[in-house]
């Protein structure tokens, strides 16, 4: 389990970056004709970071 969280918290965490990423240089993205807006890169973000934590601190807690 405590490596299932540690991957989890890792994957939350590059998504997370990934966001940041695209509204910092405005990369593009489309899915089926619609553009979607920069601010659902932001709440996405937020989202993808707080998982990340939470994962991390789960996993830090569990016995080893």
């Amino acid at each position: 389990m405590r490596a299932y969280l540690w991957i989890s918290g890792l994957l939350f965490g590059a998504i997370a970056v990934v966001h940041v990423l695209r509204v910092a240089y405005g990369w593009p993205v489309q899915v089926g004709g619609w553009t979607v807006p920069l601010d659902a890169s932001w709440i996405a973000a937020v989202v993808t970071a707080a998982l990340c934590a939470w994962a991390l601190a789960l996993a830090r807690r569990s016995a080893p």
